[in-house]
């Protein structure tokens, strides 16, 4: 079910949470859920060149116009549990294969960050929730061409997600040297009815 509030953003009712555009009472809340899978599903901990939009979401995701950043909150606490984020940011080579960044140039891409749900409250639909709410937002900018991601197969059920929902356009398991072992993949905007109004701060 899909309710405009007085703020004209929208909240998607999921069982007992909320999904709706970050703001500013958020981010802390998103920061911790962030940090916890950085450090538990990762295994990474946190590292500034690849995390700075943790530390400063609103720089990030806030601000800019076409950038958006989704929490999920639990109804019987208010606590944010989910978070997914989007940017116009295509791929950066190095570190990404030269011809995955060519393919999703920056300005045109949508590319799909921080897709992540604390271990509570996993398997009860919530990723597949945000990230419709995200491609609702990248059709609603109607600049963007494609939408991107690349993901970890290591981390337990990230790759089978991710599946389910976007083709590979490249893994990196199949290069002769194994490349970093990340895949990347594209989400087409057809993958969900785009039903929903946008997400609006």
């Amino acid at each position: 079910m899909i309710e405009w509030s007085s703020a004209n953003a929208y909240d998607v009712q999921v069982r007992e949470y909320c999904i709706r555009p970050a703001g500013p009472e958020d981010l802390d809340g998103a920061r911790a859920v962030m940090l916890d899978t950085v450090y538990r599903d990762f295994g990474t901990g946190y590292v500034p060149r690849w995390h700075a939009d943790i530390i400063d979401p609103a720089a990030a995701y806030l601000t800019p116009a076409r950038h958006t950043l989704l929490v999920a909150l639990d109804g019987a606490d208010g606590k944010v549990v989910a978070t997914a984020a989007l940017d116009s940011r295509g791929p950066a080579h190095p570190p990404n294969p030269r011809e995955v960044a060519e393919r999703f140039p920056s300005g045109a891409t949508a590319q799909l960050r921080r897709v992540y749900v604390s271990p509570g409250h996993r398997r009860r639909g919530l990723a597949r929730r945000l990230v419709t709410g995200l491609l609702a937002f990248a059709v609603a900018d109607g600049g963007y061409r494609s939408v991107y991601l690349h993901t970890d197969p290591a981390v337990e059920g990230a790759e089978g997600f991710w599946r389910s929902l976007g083709q590979v356009v490249r893994d990196e398991r199949e290069d002769p040297d194994g490349g970093q072992g990340t895949v990347h993949f594209e989400v087409p905007f057809h993958t969900f009815a785009a039903t929903a109004p946008p997400p609006t701060s």
